[in-house]
């Protein structure tokens, strides 16, 4: 291919139900400005959702009315937990549960199946990623952030001059997992939150989906007797709470400002470990009322305890385009790759 002939990227983002795809230029716009979901098919085993992979990529590419030969690199992203090179934990996940999956090398697969350059990230470092150089565009280089992404598990990203820290084993940004303070974050008689990973009073533990059925909401619904979300399958009630929280229900706000202690806990450690130019929230949140959306961050931002010099140039935001972040900041991933240094 001519080094003169326009080109793209492609960003595929894996998910446990269905594939996200996007398309993006060499000048960094987004040829796709809307949700190509196709299905992920991941619980059929690797092969199968190589497959998948593969037909989201050729999908979006007829979608856009571009050839495949245009394409220089493909940003592919999936949940967790992953090397930095994309091979897929020993002990697998809740997407990857199949034993065919453990130890899976999910970024080769793909390569070779379309004979395309892949750039690997997880789903909560591209979403950040995306994030942090839609904020700052051309100054990227310039700044850090820091994301914590709130859904079933608690998912997060590190970026330092534009860049996702990934670590020796692919493990930074594992904010999930980051063990926070709970003194003064419990109200009396809770017990401390237990991680599914089996870490006890993790971030996670607190600030998910997962943490608000298996933690927080059995102890509320013990203190607003006669609840309407105690009639409710636990499971179906932790779905229900944040609808509650944006009408103003006590017990759900009570819920929502621990999640929000917790997160601004973990923004602390961040702050003394990479003092970053921003610290994005995302997740569910983002999708919620303005007004409880802006109350969260708020509440965040509240508990997240900066120096002065720290506070005078620091901003909190939320991630963006939640169900379009993931293959978007994989597309930025494989764009930067790509560029000449």
């Amino acid at each position: 291919m001519s080094t003169s002939e326009p080109w793209v990227v492609v960003g595929l983002d894996n998910g446990g139900t269905s594939n996200n795809a996007t398309v993006l230029g060499e000048s960094g716009t987004f040829l796709v400005d809307a949700l190509h979901e196709t299905p992920s098919r991941v619980q059929d085993g690797p092969e199968a959702a190589i497959d998948a992979l593969a037909e989201a990529f050729d999908g979006v590419l007829a979608h856009t009315s571009l050839g495949r030969s245009l394409v220089r690199a493909v940003g592919l992203d999936t949940p967790g937990p992953a090397s930095a090179l994309g091979v897929i934990s020993s002990k697998g996940s809740t997407n990857f549960q199949q034993p065919g999956w453990w130890g899976f090398d999910v970024r080769t697969a793909l390569e070779n199946r379309l004979a395309i350059p892949v750039v690997y990230n997880n789903d909560g470092n591209a979403a950040a990623l995306y994030a942090h150089h839609l904020l700052y565009g051309l100054d990227a280089t310039q700044h850090s952030s820091v994301s914590a992404i709130i859904g079933t598990g608690l998912g997060g990203g590190v970026v330092e001059a534009g860049q996702v820290v990934r670590g020796a084993a692919g493990m930074a940004g594992e904010l999930g997992h980051v063990h926070i303070p709970m003194d003064g974050l419990l109200a009396e008689g809770q017990p401390v939150p237990r991680c599914g990973c089996g870490f006890v009073g993790d971030a996670e533990s607190v600030a998910s989906l997962t943490g608000i059925e298996k933690n927080l909401l059995p102890y509320w619904l013990t203190r607003f007797e006669g609840h309407p979300l105690a009639e409710l399958p636990v499971r179906q009630a932790a779905r229900a709470v944040r609808g509650y929280g944006e009408a103003g229900d006590p017990l759900a706000l009570r819920i929502f400002e621990q999640q929000a202690m917790a997160v601004g806990r973990l923004f602390t450690i961040a702050a003394n470990f990479t003092d970053p130019s921003t610290y994005f929230v995302g997740g569910g949140v983002v999708e919620a009322a303005p007004a409880f959306r802006d109350w969260f961050l708020d509440e965040v931002r509240k508990n997240t305890l900066l120096r002065a010099e720290q506070e005078a140039v620091a901003t909190f935001a939320l991630v963006p385009d939640r169900d379009m972040a993931g293959a978007r900041g994989a597309a930025i991933a494989a764009l930067v790759g790509t560029r000449p240094a």
